[in-house]
């Protein structure tokens, strides 16, 4: 059996891998190692619990929030809540561990579970393998008096939009603001903020059902955004995903502002004010050359790391770094928050353009976004596309092809039998062939034979 935490916390199938015993079961391993730190303390152990507002995550809250309190946890029920909600309401009231219900960006039918340990931080490897190795293991159960009690946290979502707001250096009037919420976690508190925010505000993607979540809707299906944007003649657009721990935008004309603008953007306004800690942002191996090159012109420095915010986020604080992010929209501002902040990231934006009076086209024009080619390699031995010496060859050759107007990545996928070939290049023709050239070699050289294949679907 392999690792059960993934990139960011352990997701799957709701009730078909993610079961309530699973949740239950991962509710009381975890009570018993992050709620240490509360017992130690001299006080019982409290734990916040949200939702993205999944069908599935009613029971899966139920069978948490159960597990938790069975090991002696308070619970603080804040019901449906975008993630980074959670992570910081577990710092602004103390608690000694957060729970987030939540498959993020996928499908409905999934589900996940998110921790956060004492500070709304997420949890390292070490800790979830603590978590991992204390499941199902025998243990004295509280009774009486002792089993933790859950009650309803009803301020939670007002606790965390004066928070959001506080955080902006402009308010919002005169700006006319659509906002996508993906009929997930972000339906009621984004557009309050950005109301609160003085913005007037538009909403779409706000009516969730538990059954519709990223259904056609938020920022992995930006069409209705776009066409809404222009049809209202808002200033720009804001859509999230699920649980609102990432944002994307669209301009007044309909066009798609990604990760790795909106980063250019805030890094810009925080370096313009001398507040963007040692002149750098940290990005992943995957923003587009395009961006880096902007930054480059602008005297600031870009880390790169690999792909997913918990990596960045660990750069950021190994190194003191206030801004970082990836260019599918999980933008993380080190002063203001723990994890990836949709609706933060959409109300700086928006405060960015009221401050400058600029577009956000305008602004987003800071970087040009060369074409950008990614071409997924199933079926292969993704651990061998670093040593083998006829893909290596290739792709040296591909570099020196590009030299200085793109550049070639080849990224094993962490789950699955797949390499992700990426390829940038001044023209989007030249990116498709190098790519399309690369991707056939990788299948070529590393297909895995039908035997091999078998076991790993399984």
């Amino acid at each position: 059996m392999g690792r059960l935490f993934g990139t960011d916390g352990v997701r799957g199938l709701a009730n078909g891998t993610i079961t309530a015993e699973l949740a239950l079961d991962l509710a009381v391993a975890a009570a018993h190692v992050l709620g240490d730190a509360g017992e130690f303390a001299g006080h019982r152990p409290t734990a916040v619990v949200g939702t993205d507002g999944r069908a599935s995550g009613e029971f899966l809250a139920a069978a948490v929030m159960a597990g938790l309190a069975s090991a002696g946890v308070d619970v603080l029920d804040a019901g449906m809540l975008p993630t980074p909600a959670v992570a910081f309401l577990t710092a602004d009231l103390d608690a000694d561990l957060g729970v987030m219900l939540s498959a993020s960006h996928n499908p409905m039918p999934d589900n996940g579970i998110k921790f956060f340990a004492r500070g709304g931080h997420k949890l390292d490897d070490a800790v979830e393998d603590a978590i991992e190795a204390r499941l199902q293991e025998p243990w004295e159960r509280p009774t009486g008096a002792s089993v933790g009690r859950i009650r309803r946290l009803s301020d939670g979502g007002s606790r965390y939009v004066k928070h959001l707001v506080l955080a902006l250096p402009r308010r919002l009037e005169g700006l006319h603001v659509l906002v996508d919420a993906a009929h997930g976690a972000a339906s009621e508190v984004s557009p309050l903020a950005f109301r609160e925010a003085g913005a007037y505000v538009t909403v779409i993607g706000a009516e969730p059902t538990g059954l519709n979540i990223n259904d056609g809707y938020g920022s992995t299906h930006l069409g209705r955004l776009q066409r809404a944007v222009i049809e209202n003649q808002a200033h720009l657009g804001i859509a999230h995903d699920g649980d609102a721990d990432r944002c994307l935008a669209v301009d007044a004309r309909g066009d798609v502002v990604d990760g790795d603008e909106i980063m250019a953007i805030l890094a810009l306004a925080l370096h313009e004010r001398g507040a963007l800690a040692a002149d750098t942002l940290v990005a992943t191996v995957m923003s587009n050359l395009g961006m880096l090159q902007a930054m480059a012109r602008e005297g600031i420095t870009v880390r790169q790391t690999g792909v997913g915010d918990r990596y960045v986020l660990e750069d950021m604080k190994a190194g003191g770094y206030s801004l970082g992010g990836e260019q599918s929209g999980h933008v993380i501002f080190a002063e203001h928050g723990t994890t990836g902040d949709g609706i933060l990231t959409g109300l700086l934006l928006a405060s960015r353009v009221a401050q400058t009076g600029r577009s956000l086209r305008e602004l987003a024009s800071v970087m040009t976004r060369l074409p950008q080619v990614l071409v997924n390699v199933s079926g292969v031995d993704k651990d061998a596309v670093d040593t083998d010496p006829v893909v290596k060859t290739a792709v040296l050759d591909a570099e020196l092809e590009l030299e200085g107007t793109g550049r070639v990545l080849l990224r094993k996928s962490g789950t699955e039998p797949l390499v992700r070939v990426m390829v940038e290049a001044a023209d989007s023709v030249q990116a498709q062939t190098v790519a399309d050239r690369l991707a056939a070699l990788v299948k070529d050289r590393l297909t895995l034979s039908e035997d091999v294949l078998v076991p790993l679907a399984r």
